[in-house]
């Protein structure tokens, strides 16, 4: 069967806040607002890129408080994640629809937020891969070093892994090999990302300007800035962050799904018609 992609962002795309917001920040008896700032502040002494920024902070801030983090530690705090209204269920509706139409989905997370956290959700076991930041870790167990950053542009080398099928992300000879296009697991037209916006850019654009299908979503009060990626032919759709059962997000995906379904069979109806002739 055909596997098709369901691709997401996680902080504001299925989930209501940074992820830091859900314990971490209440751990350091400070607020989102002060710590952002102070991460903002750090990149902008240092030139550093922003999410090495507030790794770096977290770190800090902690060992300040004579702790440490530690992998278990963050994946403890990831179960205190909120998710936006239909999220639990989204996955399992998305399969047997996809499924229903030939397809088999397979869902990957590309996040600037902390792997370890999101390892700790309820949700996690949904994803075939998750690519996000993390730590590694000294002996003792102690976070030493950014063993992944992922930014707003690097977050499209993961795209292309998925693509290629290069899950090993220390492996960059694999995923810089040539492979024929219709030899790749996953086609970019048989992807759909999902994410929330100016963040997201360059992974939307770079799915969509190569056949694939690209949604922002958005808060309540946020519309405007979506819709004007939508003008601007940066994303194909926009919906709200509601992903319960009929809702519009829904309608969209089943209706992609239909036609990745149609072409594809299309497809095989023409290499079978070609064959006989």
């Amino acid at each position: 069967m055909t596997r098709i992609a369901f691709i997401y962002d996680f902080d504001r795309t299925l989930s209501p806040k940074d992820m830091q917001e859900f314990g971490f920040i209440d751990q350091l008896n400070s607020n989102p607002e002060t710590f952002w700032e102070l991460s903002h502040s750090l990149s902008k002494k240092h030139a550093m890129d922003p999410i090495l920024s507030y790794m770096l902070l977290m770190k800090q801030e902690m060992e300040k408080m004579g702790k440490h983090i530690t992998k278990q530690g963050l994946k403890d705090l990831g179960k205190d994640i909120e998710y936006f209204p239909g999220v639990k269920d989204w996955f399992s509706r998305m399969n047997s629809m996809a499924l229903s139409l030939g397809l088999v989905a397979e869902h990957y997370i590309i996040s600037s937020g902390l792997k370890e956290l999101i390892e700790g959700t309820e949700i996690f076991h949904e994803f075939k891969e998750v690519f996000a930041c993390e730590y590694t870790y000294d002996d003792k167990g102690y976070a030493i070093w950014p063993a992944q950053s992922i930014n707003y542009t690097t977050k499209t080398q993961f795209i292309f892994r998925i693509n290629k099928g290069a899950m090993d992300v220390s492996d960059i000879i694999e995923l810089n090999q040539f492979v024929p296009y219709n030899e790749r697991p996953i086609p970019f037209e048989h992807m759909i990302y999902i994410g929330d916006g100016i963040t997201d850019i360059p992974s939307m654009k770079v799915v969509k300007v190569n056949g694939g299908h690209s949604i922002a979503v958005f808060q309540k009060g946020h519309k405007e800035k979506v819709e004007q990626l939508v003008r601007d032919k940066r994303v194909n759709f926009c919906a709200p962050t509601d992903y319960t059962k009929g809702s519009h997000i829904e309608k969209i995906c089943e209706l992609i799904l239909q036609e990745i379904s149609v072409n594809v069979n299309q497809k095989r109806l023409r290499d079978k018609i070609e064959f006989i002739l």
